[in-house]
């Protein structure tokens, strides 16, 4: 099953889904918070690993990706990929979460090839789910994007039905 959290630029769907996982045992996958800098970064939730993302302004332009006025590094989103694509092999969690899909991916960048790949593996699960996070303005760019055609789009609010 796949799951759409969507809601407005800076609405609280990264910290509404670091509460609704902090005491869950069934849940990993990426979000991606800001720091008290305001940088963001990759949390793994099963572990609480973190992982930077953003790049310094100095960071040569081999090494990143930039989108708008921010600049993530190459290596993040391919370390971000590689763990959510082993993560989805294994089966003791219920929830993966991928924080989140936007301009990047639909360009084919970014969190894009982990996307893809679980997009198609968890259409027909009934028992695991994906949690995609997309901006609202987003949702229906990346429903097309990846030929989403069944899914559940939920708010923050509606998080805490989950079970």
């Amino acid at each position: 099953m796949i799951y759409i959290l969507t809601g407005a630029i800076r609405s609280g769907k990264t910290t509404a889904l670091l509460h609704w996982s902090k005491n869950r045992n069934d849940v990993d996958g990426l979000l991606c918070p800001d720091d008290a800098n305001g940088k963001r970064y990759f949390l793994k939730l099963k572990n609480k690993t973190i992982f930077k993302l953003e790049a310094e302004a100095e960071a040569e332009t081999e090494a990143i990706v930039a989108i708008g006025n921010f600049k993530f590094l190459r290596s993040a989103f391919n370390e971000a990929n590689d763990y959510l694509i082993l993560e989805a092999s294994k089966t003791e969690r219920q929830y993966l979460i991928i924080d989140e899909i936007g301009k990047l991916e639909l360009k084919n960048e970014g969190l894009h090839v982990s996307t893809k790949a679980l997009i198609s593996q968890f259409k027909s699960k009934d028992n695991t789910h994906l949690i995609l996070v997309v901006r609202d303005y987003l949702l229906d760019a990346v429903l097309e994007h990846y030929g989403i055609t069944e899914c559940s789009i939920l708010t923050t609010e509606d998080l805490e039905n989950l079970i």
